[in-house]
This record gives C-alpha cells, structure tokens and sequence, in this order.
C-alpha cells in the first residue's frame, strides 16, 4: 500500500514538472492606438481572383483590418455576414475592409462565394502578419488567429483596437464608431452664375452700378 501511494506521489510530482518545464507558444503583444501600422506584402482573394495586395495600397484611406480565427465556423460567418451587411455604408464613407486568417486562396474562395462576401479576405500562411499585429495563436492547441480588429488611418498608424469582439454586432459598432453610419451629406449645387465666377447679376447680362441697391439716408431703416 505504500508503495503506490509513493508511486502515485512520484507520478504527480513528475507530472507538475513536466507541466511547468513545457515550452509556452510565444503571443506577440497588441499594438496601441497611435503606433504604426506593420506593413505587409501578400496576396488577398477578392472574388474568384488572387491579386497582391501591400498595406501601402491603402494608404489615404481608412482601413477595417479584422482578424478571425476560421472560414465558415459559426462566429466567424456571422462576423464575415455582419460586415457584408454594412459594407454599402464603409464603402460609401471610403472606408475598406480586409479579413485576414490562416486559411487557403481555395478556403477563402469558397467562403466569399457562399456568403456573397463584397470584401477581399487576406492570405496569411506563415502567420507572419497575424503576428506582426498580435493576433496570432489565439487557440494555440489548433493554431488559429484570435478575433481582433484594427482600424488603420490614412496616415498609416493605428486609430482604433477591437481586442474583444462580439461577432454579431461588431460591424455596426465599426460603422457607428467610425460615423459611417451618418455620412457626411453632399453640398448643394452651384448656381450656374455662381459656378461661370461671374457677379451676382451676371446671370441677367448686366452689372449693378455702384452703389445701386443702397438706400437713400433715413429709408430702410427697419433692414436691419
């Protein structure tokens, strides 16, 4: 009886060492808001097609750079769906987007193909980009990116970090974030006088002469 008792001690005192000198997959910390935005060189599906795409194909404009773990599990279908939903009102506030994990050209095609995704998703096979922008080894057990979305401003740096997002109401909370839920409305039309940069009276052929359209002393005085 002794025995396996000191044996059973043995084993889990070996057990806990093991445990404790196992090696732990390294995870690169997540980049702050005002950091530059690590460049990247790789290829994106958009549609049926690869086409290389570089982080400075983006410059002078706003990009929505989400990570995600899979192509068509739950969460990530329903996050890919939201921002297909909202992507009429990014697009029209100049906004991109772009999806990055660790899946194939052929796992992306299929994905954008059943769900109708209007937005190109990036290839990552090495892990280096999800690393270089601290999402990568979020379930490390299978290797797969953790779900983190930044938004990349014009000038190239970090304007906003999404650490922990709810799939399902993560677009919008992008789209309200960013005002792309009010877009700025045009301005009105130019009179054709106003564009031609002609006088106001132009428009009738002639020029007020000076000091027309002052009113003689004592008159008018309830224009103010």
């Amino acid at each position: 009886m002794r025995l396996i008792i000191m044996v059973v001690i043995v084993l889990g005192v070996a057990g806990l060492g093991a445990t404790g000198l196992r090696p732990r997959i390294a995870r690169a910390a997540m980049l702050s808001v005002g950091a530059p935005a690590p460049d990247f060189h790789s290829q994106m599906v958009s549609g049926d097609q690869l086409a290389p795409v570089s982080l400075a194909d983006f410059h002078g404009r706003k990009l929505v750079l989400y990570f995600y773990p899979k192509d068509n599990t739950p969460g990530c279908t329903k996050e890919a769906c939201a921002f297909r939903d909202g992507y009429a009102r990014l697009q029209a506030a100049g906004i991109a987007v772009l999806g990055c994990s660790i899946d194939s050209a052929d796992s992306h095609k299929a994905f954008i193909r059943k769900y109708r995704l209007p937005f190109p998703l990036l290839l990552d096979p090495g892990r280096g980009i999800a690393r270089a922008y601290g999402a990568d080894n979020g379930i490390p057990i299978l290797g797969l990116d953790r779900r983190v979305t930044y938004v990349i401003g014009e000038n190239g740096l970090i304007l906003k970090v999404y650490p922990s997002v709810d799939p399902g109401v993560h677009a919008k909370q992008i789209i309200h974030d960013l005002g792309a839920d009010h877009p700025p409305s045009p301005a009105p039309a130019a009179s054709p006088a106003a564009s031609a940069g002609g006088p106001p009276n132009a428009a009738h052929g002639t020029q007020a002469p000076q000091g027309a359209g002052k009113p003689p002393a004592g008159e008018g005085s309830d224009v103010e």
